[in-house]
Parts: C-alpha cells; structure tokens; sequence
C-alpha cells in the first residue's frame, strides 16, 4: 500500500478561477463551439488546478491533489458512471451503452418533453445536485469511463492523483424512487446491485494509475434523510466489506463531511479500508476505537465552507489529539472540499487590506493544509511563525471598527416584536387586495439580459452617469409591468434590474458586509454566486428597495410586490462572521429588513416579499441540533416581518425544500402567502402540504425555471389541478417555481403566457369565495 500524504484537500473549485468552464459549457449549449473545443478547455482547466496545487504544495506523486473535476455535478457524475439514469433518458445510450457527454447534459438540463432531473440541496450547503432516479427497471452498468480517463490524463501529465467519486451509500441514499417503481420503493434496496460496478471502476482506475480513490460519503453524517442513521451504517458496512475485499483496486479513503461521523465512524473503522477522513470542523475529535491503530485518519481541521483565516493553531491542536488515538498516521486537509469556498484572496484587490489579513479562500486554505502537514512531520516549532501569525490576524479581527457596534447592539427587544395580529384577521384585511381565485404573480426577478449587465457594468465603472443609469433602470422596469400588464398577472414585479444579486445587493447597502470581484463559487451546473463577507455587526444605513418598488407601483393600479430577502438567505448566501452565534447575526438583519418593511408600507407598498429559499439548507443534518436552528431561523424572520401591518401582505419563498421536513417551520413563519419549488417533482408537495393541515396561502410552483425548455398550457394544467385537487382554492397562488433572472426573455415569456392559459381553464372550473 502506498502511504497516504501528510496534507491533502477533499477537493478544489472546479469552474475555473475566472469561470472558463461555466463559458466553455454554455457555448457549446448555445452551438458557438463543438465538443472537442469544449473537452478541450475542461482538460486545460484540470491542468492548470493540477499544477496549481502542486505550486502550493500539495505532492505530485503522492496522491495529494483530488481528481474532483465535474461539467456539472459530481451526483449526476456517479449516476452516468454506474448507468443510473431516468427510463426518459435510455435512448441517449451511445451504441455501446455508454452515456456521452450530450445525453449528460440533456439529462442535467432536460429536453422537449423530457423533464430534467430534479435539484436539491447538497446537505446543508449552497451547492445543489441532480437527484438520481432509481427503480427495480434500473439496470447498473459501467456506462461512463470520465474519471478513469482523468487519472490517465494526470499520469501522463506527471502526476498521481486521487480520483474523487460519490460513494455507492450515499449516491443511493440521495436517490428518489422512480416513475415506475412501486409505492414505498427505497433506493437503497439496490445496494447490492451497484456494488460490482464500483468493483469495476476501482480495477480501472488502479489500472490507469491511481494509488489512492476517495469515495465521498457524507450521508454517513446525516439525521435528515429517508433512511435512518442505523440503516445507513449498515449499507456502509456492507459496502466496504465487498470493495475492500478486492485485491486490485487503489487504497480507499472515505469520506464523510459536513458533521460529526457519530457511531458510524466504529463501522468506518471494522471497515477493510485505508483511510477515513474526519471533519473535525463540524464535529469534535472522536473517541479511541482499537480498530483505528490500522487505519489513516484525515483530519478536516481547515474549514471548507467558510472563508475565515481561522485559528490556526487549535487546527494544530486537533490533529495532535487525533494522533493520539493511536492511528497508523494523521494527515491534515480541509473539513469539506472547497468547492464551497472562492479560488484566491489575492485577487481581490479592492477589499480592506485589513479584512484581506482575516480570509482564506481556496488556495490560501491549500497553504493552511501544508502548513499543517509540515507540523505533524517536523513538529510544531517548525511552523511556530505561521500559527503566530494566524493568531495575531484573529485577535486584530476581534478588536478591529465596525465588528462590534454599540448603535446595533443596543436596539432591545421585546416578544410583541415577533408577532403580528392573527392571521385569520390578517386574511379578512387582505380582501380589500381584490384578487381573484388562484391569483397569478411571479417570484421576483425577471431575465438579466446582456444589456443590463453591460450597464451595470458601465455604470460600477464610471463609465455610465447616475442619472443615465437610473433612466436606463427605469426604462426596464417600464417594460417589465407593461408585459405583465399584458400578460394578464394579478400581482406584479418590478423585475430586479438594479440588482446583481439577490444577496449581494442588499450586503451592498447594508453597513457590517463586504462584496468581492472573483469570488465566485459554484451553485449548481454553470451557473455560480459571489458570496458576500458578513464581517460585522448589521445595520441599514438608507432605505434600500422603496424607490424602485414605488416607481414600479406609480405605473400600475394592478399591487406590486416589495421584494426583499430573508434574513436566514442573507446569511446562507454568504460567508459569515463566525465570532458570535448566528442567531444574534441574523436578529441584525432582520431589524434592518423590518426597517425596510416600514419605509415600503409608509410608500404605500400592499405586498411584501421576503425571500427564504435557503430556509431548509441550513438545518443542521444532526436533529439534537435541529430545534435550535428552526428557533432562531424562524424567529429572525418574526422579528423581520413582525411590524407590517394586518392589511399587508406578507409572502415568502422557499427553494429545493422538502416541504415535509420543515413544515412546522413554515407554518411558524406565518406568512400570509408561501410560495415553493414544485415543478421538477411533479407538484408532489401538495401532498405533504395537505396532510399537514397548511392552511395560509401556498404557490407551488408549476414552471421549471432551471430548465431551459418551455412547459405546455397541457403540463401546466395537469400540475394545477393536481393542487387543485389536493388543496383548497382559497390558498393556491400561480407562480413559477423560482425568480427569472437566468432565463431568456423569448422563453420567459412563452412560459408565462401557457401559465396563464392554464389558470384560466383551471379558473373556469372552480367555484370559490376569495
């Protein structure tokens, strides 16, 4: 066996330091370029991070650097290598029964007819996957040779890399039953049908070169999924003793970010594998097991999903109290891998020298892994420098103007500020709103064309004056109430012009935030964020939304909704202060928002959305942690909204949610109107909406915004009258399923005018008193 390096990472940032994947990917789409161009740039991007990491430090030769490329999706990924695709996709098979890279994209992205696959969130990060769909029809076969040929590729360029893949539990854990499997069919129950295709792909890749496969486990870690934590741990044991009986395969390193691994790590330990990477992040260090002396344990002491320096030196500390555990030999890496995280600080070169000194972005964090890897070879005289200088970065961070804000802190509070009048009042107030049964409104945002972001662009470069910018911004709001007008919608939108972001612009004009240049992180497919740096205590300076939302209203007598974000979505979108708990965080945010509801109900503004698509993503996967989370969550959006008054409607939206799971949340919110995803899973939330009693206003969504294909009059109708059925009128809204911004207008408004067809034969139907 070779031995495994003293530092490693668990994976890097795949989309390139200036996003060349997400325009090489998104021409080929768009017919600009070919497959073999496209190919082409993805192996010149798996160069350069091969090179790149090997520049700060990691080995070349040992395994250190992770094969953790992906053109879209590293679930997507595993399901194509072992043959897991929806029945809607079989015909996409290249002769041989291997899946191209076409058929994987149109199964990403979906096709005429064909739906995509559904989106959710990857735990509880940003990042979202593509379901795999999984039946007793599904036949497993190693359909997709991708990874195999990258550890070639690494070869010949002089490297012996670590190719990275979902492992077998996980990728079935994650999956959903198929269209024609039977009620109650459980995913998992395939496990021994997939094993010898992981058996196969391990014979390759250690014949292309590899010494060393990482298998990503992380539902290892989680109390959020279908199936329970003792059923996973027994899928795993299963699993591990049929791969690791093979005699030709690579040394195994599992996996298990994002929490603590629990008394699954004792499986993980009988296990006959190499290695086991803990995150000591998210979990503490665990207890001695015997079965550990044979073992290399990963300890993921730098943090993966947040962008502080951090203390470096209690880094060191963990992974000292790892080996004492009595381990073969500790190695030092990230707690998740960095796809979660910006590629480089030092390219920002308009942040606070200052704020600079207190962040570690992927390479940085590289450094912090070698750094500590050379502790545990040499001793920790050897980087006594380097923990020192964490250190003193720490401390200057705690004392530095504007962390603490005496203004913010002492705003009190009070239970009244977490509540408004009944709902059932709030709903006889709303009335004098005039809207009809299943009223028609749209998320937000509409499409962000080129000519908006080249003025946007000018006008961040002095390029473009105030004022002509302004009348430019207008002009696009005029345009956008006019085609709802013409549309036939009941509440409208201004449509977001002015915004980059639906974070970044309010961190943008919010006091205690920080926005970059190239801190782009990926998530989902081609499309990625820039995360703001919440540095400081919260504070509103100036109205933010009133003028646009009031100009937009001067130009209808149709309600226009205010549109603001949540104070949980605030905080999960970006990188935030990890010096107090987030709770009192996102109490800040929130009484800047309430503010903001203010000055739109004094503007005259009748509707109110507050945005919190990332409600579920942050619930902790461990459920002892879970009730503190809701609290908190829940709470911050109270204290947001808890002033608007009983005639103002109140709505809300949440995204990739299992509706299920944070129901009681959701009816904890109280708000007047909750809008969620439900397209992708063929409006299967009505079911956990009805048999959990919601009884506020609910649209769930009947257009696929992350598809680029338009739904028919005919699909839409068949989702409404599926919530028709399930639901009763008086509740349901019309909406697509998330905001517009990264769709065309020719589409957008081909799938809006079909949602209007639709409601008006479903309208025709129904008989309600509103």
């Amino acid at each position: 066996m070779t031995a495994f390096p003293a530092g490693t990472i668990l994976g890097y940032p795949r989309i390139g330091r200036r996003r060349e994947l997400k325009k090489a990917v998104e021409s080929f789409w768009a017919g600009r370029s070919d497959l073999a161009e496209l190919e082409s740039t993805a192996a010149e991007l798996r160069a350069a991070t091969r090179a790149r990491l090997a520049e700060l430090g990691l080995g070349r030769e040992d395994s250190a650097i992770p094969e953790s490329f992906s053109f879209y999706d590293q679930v997507l990924d595993a399901a194509v290598t072992v043959g897991a695709i929806p029945a809607r996709f079989e015909d996409l098979r290249d002769a041989d029964g291997s899946i191209g890279l076409p058929a994987y994209f149109t199964i990403a992205r979906g096709e005429g007819d064909r739906a995509a696959s559904e989106m959710t969130k990857w735990f509880d990060s940003n990042y979202h996957y593509l379901v795999p769909e999984i039946g007793p029809e599904t036949t497993f076969s190693l359909s997709n040779d991708s990874l195999v040929q990258q550890v070639r590729e690494a070869v010949a360029g002089g490297y012996r890399t670590r190719p990275v893949i979902v492992g077998p539990v996980t990728l079935l854990a994650l999956a959903k039953a198929s269209d024609a499997a039977p009620e109650g069919y459980d995913p998992l129950s395939r496990l021994d049908d997939v094993l010898p295709v992981y058996v196969e792909l391990l014979g390759r890749l250690k014949a292309a070169g590899a010494d060393w496969v990482q298998l990503d486990e992380p539902a290892l870690v989680s109390e959020s999924l279908p199936a329970d934590p003792a059923t996973l741990a027994d899928a795993a044991h299963r699993a591990l003793a049929v791969l690791g009986a093979e005699s030709e395969r690579p040394s195994i390193l599992v996996a298990a970010p994002y929490a603590a691994l629990g008394d699954t790590l004792a499986v993980l330990a009988a296990a006959p594998i190499e290695a086991i990477a803990i995150d000591l992040v998210r979990g503490g260090v665990p207890a001695a097991l015997p079965e550990l002396g044979e073992k290399t344990l990963v300890g993921g002491v730098i943090d993966g999903h947040n962008i502080w320096r951090g203390d470096l030196a209690g880094a060191f500390g963990k992974l000292e109290q790892l080996r004492a555990l009595g381990a073969v030999s500790v190695a030092a890496s990230t707690s998740t891998s960095l796809l979660h995280v910006p590629h480089d600080v030092s390219d920002e070169s308009l942040l606070d020298d200052r704020l600079v000194s207190w962040l570690a972005f992927a390479d940085q964090k590289v450094g912090q892994v070698v750094t500590l890897a050379a502790g545990l070879a040499q001793g920790a005289d050897a980087i006594a420098e380097e923990l020192q200088a964490a250190s003193s970065a720490l401390a200057d961070r705690r004392d530095a103007p504007g962390v603490r804000d005496g203004a913010v802190r002492g705003r009190t509070l009070a239970d009244a500020d977490f509540a408004r009048a009944p709902y059932e009042a709030r709903e006889e107030a709303q009335r004098a709103l005039g809207l009809p049964a299943l009223p028609l409104t749209t998320i937000g945002s509409f499409p962000q064309t080129g000519d908006i972001r080249r003025a946007r662009a000018q006008f961040t470069r002095g390029e473009l004056p105030a004022d002509d910018y302004e009348d430019f911004l207008k002009r696009e709001i005029d345009s956008v109430v006019a085609l709802q007008e013409d549309l036939g919608l009941d509440v409208l939108v201004h449509g977001e012009p002015e915004r980059n972001d639906m974070v970044q612009y309010f961190a943008e004009n919010l006091d205690g935030f920080a926005v970059t240049q190239h801190g782009w992180v990926q998530s989902y497919g081609s499309r990625a964020t820039r995360p703001s740096i919440l540095w400081g205590d919260v504070s509103r300076p100036a109205p933010i939304t009133v003028s646009w939302a009031s100009y937009a209203q001067s130009l209808s007598v149709k309600p226009v909704k205010g549109m603001l974000t949540g104070p949980v979505t605030i905080l999960a979108w970006s990188f935030v202060r990890d010096d107090q708990p987030l709770g009192e965080t996102a109490n800040q945010v929130a009484l800047a928002l309430r503010d903001e509801i203010g000055d739109l109900e004094a503007a005259g503004i009748g509707i109110i959305q507050v945005d919190e698509p990332a409600l579920r993503e942050l619930l902790p996967l461990k459920s002892i942690d879970q009730p503190a989370y809701l609290d908190w969550s829940v709470g911050s959006f109270r204290l947001a909204t808890g002033g608007a008054a009983a005639a103002t409607q109140i709505h809300t939206h949440l995204c990739y949610s299992e509706f299920g799971v944070v129901i009681d949340a959701i009816r904890a919110l109280d708000a007047d109107v909750t809008s969620i995803e439900a397209a992708r899973s063929r409006m299967d939330v009505v079911d956990d909406i009805a048999a959990n009693g919601f009884d506020h206003g609910i649209g769930p969504g009947v257009y696929d915004i992350h598809s680029p294909r338009v739904p028919g009059v005919d699909e839409i109708e068949v989702l409404l009258r599926r919530a028709v059925d399930a639901l009763p009128v008086r509740q349901l809204w019309v909406n697509p399923d998330c905001g517009l911004k990264t769709r065309g207008y020719d589409e957008t408004v081909a799938s809006l005018r079909n949602i209007v067809e639709a409601t008006r034969r479903v309208r025709e139907d129904v008989s309600v008193a509103v």
